[in-house]
């Protein structure tokens, strides 16, 4: 076997596993925080990662003499949205469902390249690829189907799926915007910087954020098993996923990455099936198909208008 070929498989594996570990996440582990305030659980989210980081990554501190003041601004917005209001959204919807419709709000977040991709046209003038509107309504559509199946949507009080469906699609916003900004990060700073960096604009941003609303004090309220799922957290599908995620990225193509990502929608179903008991209905499976591959058709279509 060759070393690039070598190089390749390892770089896929490191993908995937770190993308079934946010399927974990999502399905299994901060569902169980429920009983926290929202702001909080993003917050210690944050902090407590960035503090174990701070251990082995301080020296990173030196790069903030060599920012620019648009380095700062836009360090700060991948911040405040991939890290505060992206993760509030997408936790905020996994809290609604009440361990409901868990892998329905999951595979809606995957909507984040559609957002990625019109934003980047706008943002950094990149050309839109070709049957963008088509994949994305596509994507849409499926969406649809996939939250309500053939029903029409219950916006009735005691129905909390189209709040959280909407709470998950502002997550896929959010982190696409990230996603965008974080390429005239990463122009300037390595991997390991930027996700520094990012955990420590966000532990500050949710710092004030609980200061003001008196969430803090709420930290007297966390059990044993809250700093157990914290930690777990921490060091699996949290900072230590992304650091593995950014490992493999570093030896595969993007196309590549894109495809391995499944495995993040696919873990979601598998592990919301063993532990909740919870499956997708007929019209879901097909919807939730038909999404990932509108996405997938998104993602991998290249830059040249030459691609169908």
């Amino acid at each position: 076997m060759t070393s690039k070929k070598s190089s390749l498989i390892v770089g896929a594996t490191a993908i995937c596993i770190s993308a079934m570990l946010w399927g974990l996440d999502g399905i299994v582990l901060t569902p169980q925080l429920y009983n926290l305030d929202l702001g909080l659980v993003v917050f210690v989210l944050h902090a407590l990662p960035f503090i174990i980081m701070n251990l082995f990554l301080y020296k990173e501190y030196r790069l903030l003499k060599s920012f620019s003041r648009k380095d700062l601004i836009y360090i700060f917005l991948v911040a405040l949205l991939g890290g505060a209001i992206g993760t509030m959204a997408i936790v905020k919807a996994l809290f609604l469902v009440e361990f409901r419709d868990l892998t329905v709000v999951v595979l809606l977040q995957k909507f984040q390249p559609v957002f990625a991709i019109f934003l980047a046209a706008i943002l950094l003038r990149e050309r839109m690829k070709k049957n963008y509107i088509l994949w994305a309504t596509l994507a849409i559509i499926a969406g649809y189907f996939l939250t309500f199946g053939l029903q029409l949507p219950d916006f009735n009080a005691g129905s909390k799926t189209p709040l959280a469906a909407a709470y998950s699609l502002l997550a896929a916003f959010s982190f696409g915007s990230a996603t965008v900004l974080s390429k005239g990060v990463l122009q300037r700073i390595s991997f390991q910087a930027a996700t520094f960096y990012r955990y420590g604009f966000t532990s500050v941003i949710m710092l004030i954020f609980v200061l003001i609303s008196g969430a803090l004090s709420g930290l007297n309220t966390v059990t044993q098993h809250n700093w157990i799922i914290f930690l777990i957290i921490t060091f699996t599908t949290g900072s230590g996923a992304i650091f593995l995620y950014y490992y493999g990225l570093r030896k595969v193509k993007a196309m590549v990455a894109t495809i391995c990502e499944l495995c993040f929608p696919l873990s979601a179903i598998l592990f919301d099936y063993f532990f909740h008991g919870k499956i997708l209905t007929p019209v879901q499976w097909v919807s939730a198909a038909v999404m990932l591959m509108a996405i997938v058709r998104l993602t991998i279509g290249g830059k040249s208008d030459s691609v169908a």
